[in-house]
């Protein structure tokens, strides 16, 4: 006795189901997103590229990065970095200067407008991202070392 119809056509290749999405990667794509949405109108309003938000960052850290130091951190090829440092220069917010041991290396530092520019975009987005949290001290605390966690261990 046949079936009273069928699910796929004779011949039909059976489709693959959908791949299962994590949780957490789905998770952590939907923060990076929400982010992204609180950085990039501050970054812009700045006048900086996401790229150049990056060195920015990098530079805040304190201490002069070379520019294989800036292209390993921010993932980018050498000939794109240098042009994020050279737009990074010319706005004022970085400069360059020999190395003080080793005169051959040149080395990239944050200048007083671009630490300006990291404390103010820092402020924009944190306190809306700080909003979207609430007032919970303790939890916040803990994202952050999650976070930090993540973020060290994924380098």
């Amino acid at each position: 006795m046949s079936e009273p119809f069928s699910r796929s056509a004779p011949g039909a290749v059976a489709a693959a189901p959908a791949p299962r999405v994590p949780g957490l990667v789905e998770l952590l794509d939907r923060v990076d997103r929400a982010v992204a949405t609180a950085l990039v109108p501050a970054t812009t309003s700045e006048g900086v590229s996401r790229d150049g938000w990056r060195v920015l960052l990098m530079l805040a850290r304190g201490g002069g990065r070379s520019m294989g130091e800036i292209a390993g951190h921010t993932a980018l090829p050498a000939p794109t970095a240098t042009r994020v440092v050279d737009r990074l220069v010319a706005s004022g917010l970085a400069y360059r200067r020999h190395d003080p041991v080793d005169r051959r290396r040149v080395l990239v530092h944050l200048a007083a407008e671009g630490r300006g520019v990291v404390e103010r975009v820092c402020g924009m987005v944190e306190r809306r991202i700080g909003t979207a949290l609430g007032a919970h001290p303790r939890e916040r605390a803990q994202l952050a070392d999650l976070l930090a966690h993540l973020a060290d261990t994924s380098a």
